[in-house]
């Protein structure tokens, strides 16, 4: 069984956040740290991984991802970045 992981991504050099869900977290924070050529997440490197959330089906995290983009999704967000 596949597991999925729903991450919040902080830049502390320009106060950004990214929200996102992948199947291997690993490879993916590699990505928008080193690999990445193109995208949002390039020109806000470094990148701290500051959430992280596990779920057992693809459609319960990318619901979850939505959520965290919400209103209220960004509040708990905000709250996270608080604590750092």
């Amino acid at each position: 069984m596949e597991e999925f992981v729903v991450y919040i991504l902080y830049s502390e050099k320009s106060s950004k956040t990214y929200t996102g869900f992948t199947s291997n977290l690993i490879e993916r924070f590699k990505s928008h740290n080193n690999l990445s050529t193109k995208g949002h997440t390039l020109k806000f490197r470094p990148w701290i991984v500051i959430h992280i959330e596990f779920f057992n089906s693809k459609i319960e995290a990318m619901n979850r991802e939505k959520y965290l983009k919400t209103g209220i999704g960004r509040e708990f967000i905000k709250n996270l970045i608080h604590k750092i």
